[in-house]
């Protein structure tokens, strides 16, 4: 006997079968009427604990003994606000196990609750798993890893099932190096043929993707890709967490298994404790599937639009200048600030952010931070003489902040309690010369509601840069069952203060960064409103990182440096520009110092992105000429709705004079095309074949070059 689970909506079908004698599983998930039946072998749901380790032993997520014990006890399903839908599936662990053969346990087993929730629209879900010990077992049971979520890949209406169908998409990502994703078969991406079909069994091993210490993303994005290498069916995923995570893809008997989760006792000493009747719930991770990789991410991208936090400027989306890129660099002064801020107004700016510095008489400032309290040798009239000329040139105010970090020669490092930041066996965690807050303290959560609270009040800020510019390893092991564990904690405690940090000041923008992406994760970027792309201070290298940032992050938050020179020829000058346009725009660079051309090029770029944000928000990213384009000659975005595509194409110096840009949704039909960015004079030759759908572009320049075209269905 088995139980049949349908939901989904009307552009996704999810259907979860539950066997009597088997534990329940994934049957379907993709696109409705375009989808095959899923094969057996892999539950959904995936524990490991002490008490029963994996069959057969591996250092998997999968593979755990417990889960293939759990067994459906039933389900709901419920409409939730905004039109989502929520299953909830009950398990319960049938107690035939090591744990129950060895004493160890007693009674009823662990119940595991699989919740998905499904927007109103788009072929995508999100999926939690709560793990509880029943209230009347003999003993504590301790997990070592919980998987969100874990199924076979199957994808399209082939029904195919092994390593060898699928392209496997991934990204490393580094300080100054960001997004560089890498598309290779998943057989060559690591995953080997063992010949394990001549024996029916499965591997144990595995290709694993995770993140080291607090820097959430300064290893690999928490963010991938596969699909059907024949049919180009494609799956994409990613981990909502600001700490520790993982991902594995691994072969078993029936198919490709992918398995998401959070902190594991293997990667980021993580375990959970749970006493009788206590629970543990995991990370959020997000599927969405597509019958191509742009219908995928265009599902994805319309997941993280209906999940994240409301806020005015998810609307307006303002035009920011940050004095830091090549600019200031952290040496603000009223005099230095004063022309920068009448140049940023006269090219359109809307919002003035000053970055760091500002606390601190010299430059030797790194091991002194915490309270945040303005110098009096940089603003020797007040920093409010600063804002108040941001106000009256018609822009919003904003500063840099490093709210979670308290240096060692700061008053704060005595003053606040030991308990208020990041500790290992009672002792404080020293990384860089800094202590990390632990915001689960009332104490620091008091001290930076202070600090933010005080800015607002005294000097009208509208917009905080939230940086983060230190690796704090494992995280803390005070008031938690292991350091992994703290870490877990302190990371939902620090999302807890940022939305409390809006619920106060509705009005305010947060911008997330963390030398540059180093946490450009979901879970942050749900409740901020921007996300700083990268440091990279060459134009030529984040040409690369901006064309890929949407892939993992909203367009219309990708903070994407544009950062003009005096020193720059105007093409040069037009590449920096271009880089802004497709995403937020966030301007540097000293334009006070700008040519008449230059300045000219700096208010086009400006007004081109402001005529296109309506657009911005609402469209879906592509990339034509592929993901991995980090050391390609030609690069390029694309921005499309139902009708419009705009294109950014960059070109390296010395790249060969033409590239042909592959657009198949077009095929067949006429466009017209519109250079959009630097002018309509600017534009290289183009000839558009429609018969095969090929954009072909070439200029006889070899110099550093790009441009903004828009496409229009004639």
């Amino acid at each position: 006997m088995s139980t049949r689970i349908e939901t989904g909506n009307p552009d996704i079908e999810v259907v979860i079968v539950a066997e009597e004698d088997a534990a329940p599983r994934l049957l379907r998930c993709g696109p409705r009427g375009a989808t095959a039946d899923i094969p057996p072998g892999q539950p959904l749901i995936e524990i490991v604990t002490t008490d029963s380790g994996h069959a057969p032993s591996t250092t998997r997520i999968t593979y755990g003994e417990l889960s293939g014990r759990l067994r459906y006890v039933g389900h709901e399903i419920h409409e939730r606000d905004r039109g989502w839908t929520e299953l909830v599936l009950t398990t319960s662990e049938e107690v035939d196990g090591p744990a129950q053969r060895l004493g160890l346990v007693e009674g009823r087993g662990i119940e595991a609750v699989l919740r998905i929730s499904i927007p109103p629209r788009g072929a995508a879900l999100r999926s939690t798993v709560t793990v509880t010990n029943a209230p009347d077992a003999r003993g504590a049971r301790t997990l070592t890893s919980v998987a969100s979520l874990a199924l076979h890949l199957s994808l399209g209406p082939s029904g195919e099932a092994m390593p060898d169908a699928f392209t496997l998409a991934t990204a490393r990502n580094d300080w100054m190096g960001e997004s560089r994703w890498s598309v290779a078969p998943l057989r060559t991406a690591g995953l080997e043929d063992l010949g394990l079909s001549y024996r029916d069994i499965g591997s144990r091993g595995h290709v694993t993707f995770a993140s080291s210490g607090t820097w959430s993303t300064g290893t690999y994005l928490p963010a991938g890709a596969a699909w059907n290498t024949a049919d180009g069916s494609a799956l994409t995923w990613q981990i909502e967490h600001n700490g520790g995570w993982r991902f594995d893809l691994a072969e078993n008997a029936q198919g490709t298994s992918l398995a998401l989760g959070g902190p594991t006792d293997d990667d980021h000493h993580w375990i959970a404790v749970l006493e009788p009747a206590e629970s543990f719930t995991t990370v959020p991770v997000s599927l969405a599937v597509g019958r191509d990789l742009d219908e995928a991410i265009g599902a994805m991208t319309g997941l993280r639009r209906l999940s994240r936090r409301p806020h005015p400027d998810n609307v307006e989306l303002p035009v920011v200048y940050n004095d830091y890129m090549n600019t200031l660099m952290g040496d603000p002064t009223t005099e230095k600030l004063l022309p920068l801020i009448d140049a940023a107004a006269d090219a359109g700016a809307e919002t003035f952010v000053m970055d760091a510095g500002w606390y601190a008489d010299d430059d030797d400032w790194w091991t002194t931070v915490g309270e945040w309290t303005p110098s009096d040798v940089r603003f020797r009239d007040g920093m409010g003489v600063v804002f108040d000329r941001i106000r009256e040139r018609g822009m919003r105010p904003g500063i840099w902040l490093e709210p979670e970090f308290v240096g060692v020669d700061s008053p704060l490092a005595k003053t606040l309690p030991p308990e208020a930041f990041f500790q290992f066996r009672s002792q404080p965690r020293v990384e860089s010369e800094r202590l990390h807050l632990d915001l689960r303290h009332p104490a620091a959560r008091q001290h930076l509601d202070e600090v933010v609270d005080r800015l607002v009040g005294e000097f009208g800020i509208t917009y905080f840069k939230l940086d983060y510019n230190v690796n704090m390893s494992l995280g803390t092991d005070r008031d938690a069952d292991s350091s992994g564990a703290g870490l877990l904690a302190a990371n939902r405690a620090h999302v807890g203060w940022l939305a409390g940090v809006l619920d106060r000041h509705p009005g305010v923008t947060l911008e997330n960064c963390g030398s540059g992406a180093m946490r450009a994760d979901w879970a942050l970027l749900g409740v901020t409103q921007l996300q700083s792309t990268s440091d990279q201070q060459e134009a030529e290298y984040y040409s690369a990182i901006a064309a890929s940032a949407p892939f993992s992050m909203l367009p219309e938050q990708a903070a994407n440096w544009a950062y003009p020179a005096a020193d720059m020829s105007l093409e040069k000058t037009a590449f920096t520009l271009a880089t802004g346009i497709l995403g937020r725009f966030y301007l540097s660079g000293f334009l006070d110092r700008l040519d008449d051309e230059q300045t000219a090029l700096v208010a086009a770029a400006v007004r081109v992105h402001k005529d296109l944000r309506p657009f911005i928000r609402a469209a879906t990213p592509s990339w034509p000429l592929g993901l991995d384009q980090r050391n390609e000659p030609w690069q390029a975005l694309a921005l499309r709705d139902s009708a419009v595509t705009v294109l950014t194409l960059w070109r390296q110096e010395g790249a060969p004079p033409t590239v042909r840009i592959p657009l198949p949704a077009f095929a067949g039909v006429d466009l017209d095309l519109e250079v959009l960015f630097p002018d309509a004079g600017s534009a290289w030759d183009s000839t558009w074949s429609s018969a095969d759908g090929v954009l072909e572009v070439g200029t006889d320049d070899p110099s550093l070059a790009a441009r903004v075209v828009r496409l229009v269905v004639r």
